[in-house]
């Protein structure tokens, strides 16, 4: 092979790493576009406001909390089960505590099953669109509020769906810089507790 040939295959292959580099970046914001677009994987839809039609058939909501390993925190619904009319708005309440002498912040992964309703359940407001930052010892009720849009009784999968589970995750994340200022060191905490 000649020296001509030997550089444009390090080029060649220079250029298929920075592609694949690319397209790895990219894949995460494009999936989780799809997600959000298609209802795929029980992603739920957004809503900047309530269904303008209420049918008369119910369904029920069913709610489910959880966090990853190794987060402190306890997480829960404060109701297990809600019946809705379809289209009607819906609010329930989370309570998360954190048990620790430290400050903690999390964000709330979500997803609907079975996956088929996710692109009709639609949150007009939640906790999970923003990060959540605890205080040590705090303890918080965070509202989600939904409907069930009434076209899922005109979509095939949709029309056999009577029961939506709603479920977050708590995953720990960074302190913003704001808090990260604010919260009491370590060495605070232990002259406090000798004394």
């Amino acid at each position: 092979m000649s020296s001509k040939s030997n550089n444009k295959m390090v080029v060649r292959l220079a250029g298929l790493v920075v592609f694949m580099g690319v397209m790895a970046f990219a894949s995460v914001p494009f999936y989780n576009w799809f997600c959000a677009v298609t209802g795929y994987a029980g992603t739920t839809a957004r809503s900047d406001a309530p269904s303008t039609e209420i049918l008369d058939q119910t369904i029920t909501i069913r709610f489910d909390a959880n966090v990853e390993n190794g987060m402190a925190w306890e997480f829960k619904p404060l109701q297990r089960v809600m019946e809705l009319r379809i289209g009607e708005v819906g609010m329930a309440y989370y309570e998360a505590y954190n048990p620790t002498d430290r400050v903690i912040a999390g964000s709330a992964g979500y997803n609907v099953a079975p996956f088929s309703a996710g692109n009709f359940f639609s949150k007009i407001d939640c906790f999970c669109f923003e990060m959540q930052v605890l205080q040590p010892g705090e303890r918080v009720e965070m509202p989600v509020t939904f409907y069930v849009d009434p076209e899922i009784v005109n979509d095939l999968d949709g029309q056999r769906v009577h029961s939506i589970t709603l479920s977050y995750t708590f995953y720990e994340t960074e302190l913003p810089e704001q808090d990260i200022a604010l919260a009491p060191s370590t060495q605070d905490n232990q002259n406090t507790q000798v004394n």
